[in-house]
């Protein structure tokens, strides 16, 4: 079976003007929401992937943790800013798993939860290529999961780093197609 990764399609993500705006996130949405929209119809796991910080700082990584506390501060739970963009808001029964890292797998249940719903294959969409994209398919990988990156669903601040991530993902087994490919 397969479920689908929605990683860190937060405002604070993907609104322009957001104090940690990834310049390709807004871009994806629409086609993040095809996806959605087709596993939802499928009756196919959907889980949603967010990302939250203390306002003491205390669990930002390391290299952030100056600027997050000399703010903005970002990603604050029950703020705005750290809710889902509208157009993907999960529905009454989609879990939402907060992760406390790039990988949606380290300190989560994320992967109790999959073995329990039978599933196989992960597709991945979402909130930036080099960190929690490629962190998350990564420790997919290594729990042995197939896993399909849906290129055109996924984002980075540049082009160039976008394509230089899916490269490394392809080089171990990732599958690296367009949403077209991915629900035909």
């Amino acid at each position: 079976m397969r479920a689908l990764l929605i990683i860190d399609m937060q405002n604070d993500f993907v609104l322009p003007g957001g104090p940690v705006t990834v310049a390709g996130a807004l871009a994806t949405v629409p086609t993040v929401r095809r996806l959605l929209d087709a596993f939802r119809a499928g009756r196919l796991p959907v889980l949603h992937i967010t990302r939250a910080y203390r306002a003491d700082g205390s669990d930002v990584e390391l290299f952030r943790r100056e600027r997050f506390l000399r703010g903005p501060q970002y990603l604050l739970p029950g703020s705005v800013g750290a809710q889902i963009v509208p157009e993907l808001a999960p529905l009454p029964g989609e879990p939402v798993l907060v992760k406390p890292r790039f990988s949606a797998f380290m300190g989560t249940a994320l992967d109790l939860t999959l073995r329990r719903l039978g599933v196989q294959e992960l597709v991945i969409a979402g909130t930036q290529y080099p960190n929690c994209i490629r962190a998350t398919v990564l420790d997919a990988v290594c729990l042995d999961y197939a896993v399909t990156v849906v290129t055109d669903a996924c984002s980075a601040q540049t082009d160039a780093v976008a394509q230089a991530n899916i490269a490394d993902m392809a080089a171990i087994g990732v599958r690296c197609v367009s949403a077209a490919e991915c629900l035909a």
